[in-house]
């Protein structure tokens, strides 16, 4: 017998961005990264927030557009971040950015999300063409990005179709990410050098899986955004619980992380234009919505 799926209804608790992506927890507050005003917003406890990194006023290469999506923390606390269509990482230090990894050699079209591990290695997912030129697509690699900057496409794990959101279980031992057009999740052991291996379906479901982030017991949270709401689910598909946002003052639901004190607030990003980057800027009606759920994120990772 399937469980009951329990509904939660989330809070607005800040607006005032474009396309929010890549929510994490770290050193106490939420950040996320307001994804076409290319800059990293920090979140406090009580709601307020402030831009933590501005990548804003960044020339691109080769003249790309600086759009900042996927997001983490270094051990050391350094931030680094996707810049989407530059197809590299940056790093902040608090004062200046440098490009920390070059992706461009590994990475055909733009570059999407990102976890990083408790060592300091960065996964990072790729759609591999211009979803906005309307490109025909294609498959591509995860990208491992290692503590010393360096590169690797990790093939032996597989190719997919516009891998998006990724997680690292609390254990260390899987990782999970979204294959967003097939409507699944793809599961992965991780070796204690960061290699993925063993691909396997973790779930197949009825709407496109965007962010997605582990939880203590093994389950995905996932964000819909067809669907207003971030789902819970267990391997196999068992939907477990839901958490909903009011579709009027939230548009999409494009990602969601688990923090606060015990871990238990999951975070949901929000948006309603994504396809227009300066109408999405000039709108500022990107949002985080937040919900109390039952079972937190166990090892804090960054």
């Amino acid at each position: 017998m399937h469980e009951v799926v329990q509904d939660y209804a989330a809070e607005q608790i800040a607006t005032g961005f474009s396309w929010t992506e890549c929510p994490r927890w770290h050193d106490g507050a939420f950040y996320f990264s307001d994804m076409y005003a290319a800059r990293v917003i920090r979140v406090e406890t009580d709601g307020s927030w402030s831009v933590f990194a501005d990548f804003s006023e960044r020339v691109g290469l080769d003249g790309a557009r600086v759009v900042t999506v996927g997001i983490g923390f270094l051990p050391d606390g350094r931030l680094i971040a996707n810049s989407m269509f530059e197809r590299v990482v940056l790093v902040w230090d608090g004062e200046s950015t440098e490009v920390y990894a070059d992706l461009r050699p590994f990475a055909p079209g733009p570059v999407n999300d990102m976890v990083v591990d408790a060592e300091g290695r960065a996964y990072v997912t790729q759609l591999g063409y211009d979803l906005w030129k309307k490109e025909e697509p294609v498959q591509t690699a995860i990208l491992l990005v290692d503590t010393d900057g360096s590169v690797r496409e990790l093939r032996e794990a597989g190719l997919y179709t516009a891998p998006n959101g990724i997680t690292i279980s609390a254990d260390g031992r899987t990782v999970v990410t979204a294959e967003a057009p097939e409507k699944r999740l793809i599961a992965f052991d991780r070796a204690a050098d960061g290699i993925l291996s063993a691909p396997r379906v973790f779930a197949e479901l009825d709407l496109l899986p965007d962010g997605v982030c582990f939880d203590a017991d093994g389950a995905v949270w996932a964000a819909q955004p067809g669907g207003g709401a971030a789902i819970r689910i267990v391997e196999g598909g068992e939907i477990t619980a839901r958490v909903t946002v009011d579709p009027e003052r939230g548009g999409r639901t494009t990602a969601c992380g688990l923090g606060g004190e015990d871990r238990r607030t999951l975070y949901v990003c929000c948006g309603f234009e994504v396809w227009d980057f300066d109408a999405s800027v000039a709108g500022a009606q990107g949002s985080i919505w937040a919900a109390e759920v039952p079972v937190g994120a166990g090892e804090s990772r960054p």
